[in-house]
């Protein structure tokens, strides 16, 4: 094979409504490993993207919402199978994005595989933790069950380019959700590529919208956004940014997920529910059980 060919590289492109979309305003900016050396063009997303990925999200989230549980689990645990098919790729893609040895690497993307397995058992189990049937005095029957809480967007970690950004993706879509996610300014190119994955691995289109560039510039409005319903800040590293974030959130009632301490370098520790139920909603629902005699009810 002759040695003269020319490199094909990679193309970076966003993912938003199930399509992959160069950004709306033509910008791209370079992405360096921690030499400064070149890895690749990525979509600088602009505030228009930010929008269509919002119309997207809440297009799907109908469909997604009303799936089975057990369904949306199928299709998390199908994310992981796909994840381990291409691992060398993602292998590859944290070891430039993180600056970590190949092995390490490794260990970082099957972390992030087990991850996804992990939410998949969780999705028609949650609704058991948190919900129930709860005492009343009278003939009634109360139940209260989970509901997701809708359009969620999530400000990616901006050092773990891919267990951290999984970490805060899998939860959001395996109770009901849908995301718009804003990949790690510095190192974005694991979550476009994540995108391709979600692309064949039966997610419906939409559910998950993955967009690059500067996370301020697209927080903004999408903290603002009257059809966002909750925001995820783990990815506002500046304080200062995070209370813009959460103060614009308020506008129309978003539930908000503040940074946390434990949100820092290492994603390795069990993952828990804390992030399954943070954006779920609670549905109280009173029936009657009929008319209670002397010998208990009717049913």
């Amino acid at each position: 094979m002759s040695d003269g060919r020319l490199s094909v590289f990679k193309t970076y492109k966003l993912y938003v409504g199930g399509k992959f979309p160069r950004s709306e305003s033509g910008r791209v900016y370079e992405v360096t490993d921690s030499k400064g050396q070149w890895l690749a063009n990525a979509p600088q997303s602009s505030r228009k993207d930010a929008r269509d990925a919002v119309v997207a999200a809440r297009k799907a989230f109908g469909g997604w919402s009303g799936a089975t549980a057990y369904n949306r689990g199928q299709i998390l645990y199908r994310v992981a199978e796909m994840l381990e098919g291409r691992r060398e790729q993602f292998v590859r893609e944290v070891a430039d994005a993180e600056s970590l040895s190949k092995s390490k690497a490794a260990a970082v993307v099957d972390a992030a595989v087990d991850r996804w397995v992990w939410y998949a058992g969780w999705t028609d189990k949650i609704g058991q933790v948190v919900g129930g049937a709860n005492p009343v005095a009278g003939p009634f029957f109360n139940l209260s069950t989970p509901e997701p809480t809708g359009v969620v967007a999530v400000l990616a970690p901006q050092k773990s380019s891919f267990l951290g950004l999984v970490s805060v993706i899998a939860p959001v879509i395996a109770t009901g959700n849908t995301a718009i996610v804003i990949a790690s300014a510095d190192a974005p190119l694991p979550a476009l590529s994540l995108g391709e994955v979600l692309a064949t691995s039966d997610l419906p289109g939409g559910v998950v919208n993955i967009l690059s560039g500067r996370t301020a510039e697209l927080a903004a409005p999408l903290a603002s956004h009257q059809d966002v319903n909750a925001i995820d800040l783990t990815g506002a590293t500046d304080a200062g940014l995070a209370k813009e974030l959460e103060t614009a959130a308020a506008d129309n009632l978003k539930r908000v997920r503040r940074p946390q301490a434990v949100d820092g370098d290492d994603w390795s520790a069990d993952p828990g529910t804390h992030r399954l139920t943070a954006f779920l909603e609670t549905k109280t629902v009173w029936h009657p059980t009929g008319a209670l005699g002397a010998s208990g009810s009717s049913y």
